[in-house]
């Protein structure tokens, strides 16, 4: 996988991501997305195809079968190790930020 193209998440890669602890199709992420994000993300269908592709591509995800309509998908252990650097490089930039402006 091309790490630097991971080294930080836009949104709809982090919310994709985060979505798919369950298994999912692309209705259910983008409504599951809207819903935590409460409106303020909205993924295009092209954007979130696109971003489905490259994360299967570079092993972030996999699709499942299921018994439903549709393809499906889930978070590898590699997806969830990205989505726990992003989230650390978050709390180091919240931590600097409160180091110098909340003393």
């Amino acid at each position: 996988m091309a790490r630097n193209q991971y080294q930080t998440l836009t949104e709809p890669m982090f919310f994709i991501l985060l979505s798919l602890d369950e298994v999912r199709n692309g209705a259910e992420i983008t409504t599951w997305v809207n819903q935590i994000t409460k409106g303020r993300i909205k993924l295009a269908p092209g954007t979130l195809y696109a971003l489905l592709g490259q994360f299967l591509e570079d092993d972030l995800i996999i699709r499942v079968d299921v018994n439903k309509k549709g393809k499906h998908y889930t978070i590898t252990e590699e997806g969830k190790d990205l989505l726990d650097n992003e989230v650390q490089r978050l709390r180091l930039l919240i931590d600097n930020y409160d180091k110098f402006f909340n003393q």
